[in-house]
């Protein structure tokens, strides 16, 4: 199966197709529009991987699946529940997750299948969103929890979702993903979240459907498809890594450099 990365090269970045051996064939043009092989194989002693995608908009869904909705007693949606994280959030795989200095509260992980868009898609119905994912990558939706109900008038979800780093996504974009896969959350190497993809109120292609509907979606704009139960804080020092079977492991480090 492809699977597309990003990555540090030649003083800059690139982007190209990961090999069996670890290796990165180096891609030229558009990760979304016809890539062309260099014919150049960077050796994976020589690979530090990006996040796979820059989105111009991040988008996460809220109460997106069922058993989360019946044990938490909110109400199942016909369309989606979500908010907008800053672009600028987005991190790669190993890349330390780094609360604000002011910032002294809780800090909550939340693994996620986040879906790549491929293709520019307005108004457009199932069939047409299918065609427009470009593949499926893991997030770790990461959580200001303290921030997001600080003001009893305004729910400030932007402002607990956005801040730098707080969107580790990776390690690769592949096209597809098995209809039994399931996203496990490891927190210091102790599973804390495991449930299935199927479990989803609004699958992917309504996802993708239905927000076309109401805002243009470009190449590279990446969709978390929300969590289930098993979400907790974070102590620093810990590793969180996002495992989703037919992808991969997406692993960082929480504030490493306060660890004791």
């Amino acid at each position: 199966m492809t699977k597309w990365v990003r990555l540090a090269h030649g003083g800059g970045g690139a982007f190209g197709t990961l090999n069996d051996d670890g290796s990165v064939a180096i891609h030229r043009g558009d990760m979304f529009d016809t890539p062309i092989p260099t014919g150049e194989v960077v050796p994976a002693s020589a690979v530090v991987l990006r996040a796979p995608v820059r989105p111009g908009k991040f988008i996460g869904l809220w109460n997106n699946f069922h058993e989360r909705a019946i044990k938490e007693g909110n109400t199942i949606p016909e369309d989606p529940l979500y908010f907008l994280k800053a672009s600028g959030s987005v991190v790669g795989p190993e890349a330390p997750i780094l609360p604000p200095p002011s910032y002294t509260g809780r800090v909550v992980y939340e693994g996620e299948l986040g879906i790549v868009i491929g293709r520019r898609l307005t108004h457009a119905d199932e069939a047409e969103a299918a065609r427009a994912i470009f593949g499926y990558t893991c997030v770790n939706d990461v959580t200001a929890a303290d921030i997001l109900r600080a003001d009893p008038a305004f729910h400030q979800w932007a402002r607990a979702k956005s801040p730098d780093s707080f969107g580790p996504v990776g390690p690769w974009i592949v096209p597809e993903i098995p209809a039994e896969a399931r996203v496990r959350v490891l927190l210091n190497g102790r599973e804390r979240q495991n449930y299935p993809v199927s479990d989803m109120i609004l699958p992917p292609v309504r996802i993708v459907a239905l927000l076309s509907r109401e805002m243009t979606l470009e190449p590279g704009d990446l969709i978390a498809c929300g969590t289930s139960l098993g979400a907790t804080a974070m102590r620093p020092g810990m590793t969180v890594e996002v495992a989703i079977d037919g992808i991969g492991t997406l692993r960082n480090t929480f504030a490493p450099e306060a660890a004791p």
